[in-house]
C-alpha cells in the first residue's frame, strides 16, 4: 500500500515540474522525470526508491494551519519513526539559496573521492555576484575534496562550490546535470538546480519537502554528519607555488554558535543555512530530543536572519510538544 501511494505522489509531483512556467527556454525537470528509464539494465529502479524509509506528504496533506509560522514553507519531519508532525506550503516552488549546496554535496559523496587535490580554477575565483560570500581562494591553490566540502557546509563558500564541480563533473555545467539526476533518483521531482552553490538564478527552484529528501539522505553519510555538526573548520592547503596556507572558516548557523537558544528539550546537532534577497533566509536543521529521537526541520523564505531563527524555534517546539 505504501509503495502505491507514494508512486500516485511522484506522478502528482512529474506534473507540477518546472519555476517558471511562462519561461520558453526553460526545460522543466519533469520532462527529464518522464524520459527516465526504469528498465532492469539501468541503476535507478523504481524498487530502490519506494525502499527508501522517508516520511511521505501527499500533495493533498497540510498537516499546518499554525498563524504564528509565517514564513514561505516549513517542514517538521520525527526521522526516527519518519512521521510528519508539521508541514505547511511544503510543495510550493521557491528558491534555495545555499541549501542547494546540499545537494551538491550529496553528488560529491556520491561519487568524488574525498582525498582528491583539487585546482582552484579561474571560475572559483571570479563570482561577481555582489554580496556572494566566498572563501577567498585563489586560482592556482590546490586543496582537498575534503576540504572543499567542508569549506562549503560550513561556511557556505560559494567559490569552494564551483571548484567541487569543476573537478568532479568536469564542468559545472555537467555537475548540474548529474545534481538533477540525482534529485530524480530521490524522488525530489520538484526542484529543478542550474547551478551548485545556489546564487540565484530564476530557474532554481525547490521545495521544502525535496530538501527534506536531500537532507535525509545525506544523513547517511558520516561524513555529512559531522561537518554540519561542527562550529568551525581549518582549512590547509597550499598555494600556486607550493607554499602552505590556511584559513579558518566559522559556521553560519547560530544554533551552533551558541547565540540561539531552543530551550530544554531539543539539541541542534546541525544543518545548512541559505539567503539571498530573493529566497529570504533558509534554513534546515538536524536535532534530537532528551530520548535521542531525531528531527529533520524546515524553514523556507523567512523575511530575515531575526524571523528565520525564531521560526524555527517554534517550529521545533512542536517536536517536545506533540
Amino acid at each position: 500500500m505504501r509503495k502505491k501511494v507514494l508512486c500516485m505522489v511522484i506522478i502528482a509531483s512529474i506534473a507540477f515540474g518546472g519555476c517558471q512556467n511562462s519561461s520558453d527556454s526553460f526545460l522543466t525537470y519533469q520532462d527529464t522525470a518522464l524520459k527516465t528509464d526504469y528498465s532492469i539494465d539501468n541503476q535507478l529502479t523504481q524498487g530502490d526508491f519506494f525502499a527508501k524509509d522517508i516520511a511521505i506528504v501527499s500533495q493533498d496533506d497540510n498537516i499546518g494551519n499554525d498563524t504564528q509560522l509565517t514564513v514561505g514553507a516549513s517542514l517538521l519531519i520525527n526521522k526516527s519513526d519518519n512521521q510528519v508532525i508539521y508541514a505547511d506550503k511544503v510543495y510550493d516552488k521557491l528558491y534555495p539559496a545555499s541549501l542547494t549546496k546540499l545537494l551538491t554535496a550529496l553528488v560529491v559523496l556520491r561519487n568524488g573521492e574525498l582525498t582528491d587535490m583539487v585546482t582552484i580554477g579561474y571560475n572559483a575565483t571570479h563570482i561577481t555576484e555582489i554580496g556572494a560570500k566566498t572563501c577567498g581562494f585563489e586560482e592556482g591553490d590546490v586543496i582537498s575534496l575534503e576540504a572543499l566540502l567542508n569549506s562549503m557546509l560550513i561556511y557556505s563558500g560559494n567559490d569552494a562550490a564551483i571548484a567541487i564541480a569543476e573537478h568532479v563533473g568536469g564542468s559545472v555545467e555537467d555537475f548540474v546535470k548529474m545534481m538533477n539526476e540525482e534529485a530524480l533518483k530521490i524522488g525530489a521531482v520538484h526542484s529543478n538546480f542550474v547551478n551548485p552553490n545556489g546564487l540565484h538564478d530564476n530557474n532554481q527552484c525547490t521545495t521544502a519537502y525535496d530538501l527534506y529528501l536531500i537532507f535525509n539522505d545525506l544523513l547517511q553519510y558520516d561524513t555529512f554528519r559531522n561537518i554540519i555538526n561542527s562550529d568551525s573548520y581549518k582549512a590547509e592547503y597550499s598555494d600556486k607555488d607550493g607554499n602552505d596556507k590556511q584559513k579558518i572558516f566559522e559556521t553560519t548557523n547560530l544554533y551552533l554558535e551558541n547565540k540561539e537558544d531552543l530551550g530544554t528539550g531539543i539539541t541542534v546537532i546541525g544543518g545548512k543555512t541559505g539567503t539571498t534577497s530573493k529566497a529570504g533566509n533558509c534554513l534546515i536543521l538536524l536535532s534530537k530530543d532528551d530520548e535521542d529521537n531525531e528531527y529533520i526541520s524546515v524553514i523556507l523564505k523567512a523575511a530575515g536572519r531575526d524571523e528565520l531563527y525564531t521560526q524555527m524555534s517554534y517550529l521545533l517546539s512542536k517536536a517536545i510538544s506533540q
